[in-house]
Order: structure tokens, then sequence, then C-alpha cells
């Protein structure tokens, strides 16, 4: 099964330890991800996910959401969360760590509607894929939001990957790919998947918003280029 991250977390789960997952991209080499990282307590968790997870309200759909950290901790709150995970070897995890409401399946075939919370964590942004994947996206759950709802999601501005010694940016000119548009490749033990992932700065997220009627605004900015973004519908 060519699923890295939920063989990762399932054997985490299960035997309380697990090696590494490589990671390869086409701007970087040689980097790695704990499975632990999926586990992580809300002590653990970095300000801009705690922030995140306290501006929740209503009826909250978690995308992406791994082992269930964050629905975990939102239950602890009394809120009413659906769990959204496309691997199911983590979907599974999800439902024996206690996750009251999981459901296998990625957002561009979950057709609920009615929430007043849509979570996008760890660079939430990137299910996009694309500038023109996240314009679709968005429209998509835009579509999902009760009247008043938000989307937090999150990202990073990786211009920075780019810049030289004396300030300046440089950007391949030859290409119309946006700078933020990356090829991954993930492998763990002998698990390997391939897909593309999208770093968005806030002033593109902001601009794609405000072409299809959403505000967005800049919740907060993290330490390392990182920033928590809260979309609305526009008054």
């Amino acid at each position: 099964m060519n699923d890295p991250i939920g063989r990762a977390i399932a054997d985490y789960f299960e035997f309380g330890e697990a090696p590494d997952i490589e990671i390869h991209t086409n701007y970087t080499e040689g980097e790695s991800l704990s499975p632990a990282l999926f586990f992580r307590s809300t002590e653990d968790m970095q300000d801009l996910e705690g922030i995140a997870v306290n501006h929740c309200k209503g009826r909250i759909l978690d995308v992406g959401a791994a082992a269930g950290c964050h629905a975990l901790e939102l239950q602890k709150q009394g809120l009413d969360v659906i769990a959204l995970e496309k691997s199911k070897l983590a979907a599974d995890v999800m439902k024996k760590r206690g996750v009251n409401q999981v459901v296998c399946s990625d957002i561009f075939h979950f057709n609920e509607k009615g929430f007043d919370t849509i979570l996008i964590l760890m660079n939430g942004t990137g299910l996009g894929e694309t500038l023109e994947g996240l314009k679709n996206l968005l429209i998509r759950l835009k579509s999902m939001l009760n009247k008043n709802g938000q989307i937090l999601i999150d990202s990073s501005d990786i211009s920075y990957l780019f810049e030289e010694e004396d300030g300046s940016v440089w950007v391949d000119l030859a290409s119309d790919a946006y700078f933020g548009e990356m090829e991954y490749e993930l492998i763990y033990k002998d698990a390997q998947t391939t897909f593309r992932w999208l770093y968005t700065d806030f002033e593109t997220l902001r601009k794609i918003c405000s072409d299809i009627g959403l505000n967005c605004k800049k919740v907060k900015e993290g330490e390392h280029f990182d920033y928590l973004a809260q979309i609305t519908e526009a008054q």
C-alpha cells in the first residue's frame, strides 16, 4: 500500500515508535518527518495550531485529520467535530484513539455541508497543489460553510528559499509556475508516494480569496515565515 504517512501512523500507534518518513522535494533533500508529530499533545502543538484550535466554533470539519490530535482536543472542549482523512490506516487509528466522528475520504469526494468551521492545518493550502487548484478548493469549501462560517488554514511564504546573499529574491523567470508549487516524494519503509504540494504567501492567498468573494484575514504570523489565516464569506 503506497501510504507512507498512514503506515507510519499505524506503526507508531501499535508499537510506540516508528522510523522517520523520508522527504524529498524539487527544492530540498535529506529531510525527514517523525511519526510522533502526528500524536502531539496540545502542549506540544505550535503556537499557530493552538490559536487555530481556540478559534474553532460550532460544527467543525477537520480536514486531513491524520492521527486526530486536533479532533481529540476539540472533542475535549465539547465541540462537534468530524475528522476527515483519506488514509484508511490513519482513519482506523483515529477511531481507536477515540475520535467520535471519522470519515475516510478526501475533501473533493466528501459532500456534507453545514459547517461553522473548516479547519485545515499542517500547511492546509497544500491540498490545492497549484494556485488554480487552491482556488477550486476554496470554492468548494465556501459551499460547505454555514452563514458566518469560517475556514482556518495555514501556510508558509517559502520565497526565503530563493534569497540571495544581498537580500534579493531569485525566481526562475523561464517558468510559468508559482514558486510555491512543489513536488514531493515521501518514503516510509517500502511505501512510497509522489504528489504536488502548495505553499502560498499570504498576499497571494488573500487575492485568490478576493477573486471568489471571500475575505482573508491574517490571524497570526509564526516564527518561520508561516501564518494562520481566517477566511470568511465577503458581506
